[in-house]
């Protein structure tokens, strides 16, 4: 291919983006205006039209299946990929649930009446025009439009050439949907995947994108936060602890722990790294282990003092415990007591989740106020850091910053605020 043919479809990539983002931006108002009952008819129609044509659905995600292994990709990826008849009825059964929830806008958050008699009120309003980036998740695709839709936002999704097909039948899906209830299609509109630099025109769009979620690797989020000109919401990646303490019951320890570790490798919530508390018994240290291999995860780890108490584990680099595993591996590190697994988090945490297993009261409170995270989970899996378990339905990320939003991000943190004043001819 020619540097001037490049250069055309790169500059006609360009211009599909930002009219989509303009398009976003003129339907906008229509969407923050529309009454809630209408908007949980659409979701409910949705829903219905997802379970109906699964079938197309699925026909389309074997395509990206199929090009997928064709290009080598990893089986974690894979399985973030891969649709079956369970998870669109799944993903269909988010769209119930926000349905179902309440509708943040127009609620009013505080209010008073000033000494001059105005009346005044804080009240939630959408976003406006909302960019989301991820990889290969079909799902979020249907997720964001759910909670874009029930806040009153308009959904410009970015998603990856993986998943490509898949995404686009989806839109289709909801698009459909839409214009069947007299509303525009663009209030859902999926942007061009095939060159990097997409990503860039929707991050740039000021003035039409009103804000861009990432959602994905720590270098996709990175690339996003560093290079957007409009407003980010930074959902990080999830390098999840699960610390074992000495006071803790072995076996519920335990089961917590494949739990959070074996349950969907592929998922941000899912437990990276343990914490052994250097006071348990060697052959309780040996039984977390064991367990694990049993399992089939990998364990990486401190050679010599895993040895030290008869366990056999493949060494650990720093990257090992710094990074996502995204696979069956773990890491495995023993510490002093709370103190040292709370020490160990701070060094090495994403601020996802963190969790422990402990009987002892003062552990358990020492944790839970210590470790900084956008949840703490005390005696229970790392798995339940989910819009979903939250009572959320569909969530659009789970946000580790610390403004505007943190933890799952669902219908609240997907609105504003404004301030309107009600006089009766007052001046200053």
């Amino acid at each position: 291919m020619s540097a001037q043919q490049t250069d055309q479809q790169r500059q006609a990539e360009r211009e599909e983006v930002l009219a989509k983002a303009r398009r976003a931006k003129e339907v906008a108002p229509e969407l923050a205006a529309l009454p809630t009952p209408a908007k949980d008819a659409v979701l409910l129609a949705a829903t219905a039209a997802l379970t109906e044509r699964a079938g197309e659905v699925l026909d389309a995600n074997a395509r990206d299946l199929e090009q997928g292994r064709q290009n080598g990709l990893a089986e974690s990826v894979l399985d973030r990929l891969a649709l079956d008849q369970d998870r669109i009825e799944g993903i269909a059964g988010g769209l119930r649930q926000v349905a179902g929830l309440q509708d943040p806008v127009g609620e009013v958050l505080t209010g008073r009446t000033l000494p001059n008699g105005i009346q005044m009120k804080k009240v939630r309003v959408p976003l406006g025009v909302m960019g989301m980036v991820y990889e290969a998740r079909p799902n979020v695709t249907v997720d964001a439009f759910g909670l874009a839709l029930k806040s009153g936002n308009v959904a410009l999704l970015r998603g990856s050439k993986t998943a490509r097909c898949s995404n686009e039948k989806l839109v289709e899906v909801l698009q459909d949907t839409l214009a069947a209830h007299d509303l525009p299609r663009e209030a859902v509109q999926l942007l061009p995947c095939d060159s990097h630099d997409s990503v860039q025109d929707l991050i740039t769009a000021r003035g039409c994108v009103d804000v861009v979620i990432p959602r994905g690797s720590a270098r996709l989020i990175d690339a996003v936060v560093t290079g957007a000109t409009v407003p980010t919401i930074e959902t990080g990646t999830g390098n999840c602890h699960f610390y074992i303490d000495a006071s803790a019951d072995l076996d519920k320890a335990i089961a917590m722990l494949l739990n959070g570790k074996t349950r969907r490798v592929s998922v941000c919530n899912a437990t990276e790294t343990v914490l052994i508390d250097a006071a348990l018994a060697d052959e309780d240290k040996r039984a977390v282990i064991s367990a694990l291999q049993d399992a089939g995860v990998e364990v990486h780890g401190d050679v010599e003092k895993h040895a030290a108490f008869g366990a056999d584990v493949s060494p650990a680099t720093e990257a090992d415990f710094a990074e996502e595993y995204l696979s069956m591996d773990i890491a495995s590190a023993v510490v002093d007591g709370v103190e040292g697994a709370i020490a160990h988090i701070a060094r090495y945490s994403s601020g996802h989740t963190e969790a422990i297993a402990a009987q002892d009261a003062h552990a358990l409170r020492r944790f839970a106020d210590a470790v900084d995270a956008a949840a703490v989970v005390l005696n229970a899996s790392t798995a339940f850091t989910d819009g979903e378990q939250y009572g959320m339905g569909a969530e659009i990320g789970i946000s580790t910053q610390k403004l505007h939003a943190r933890g799952p991000m669902a219908l609240p943190e997907l609105t504003t605020t404004k301030w309107i004043l009600e006089g009766t001819g007052q001046v200053r």
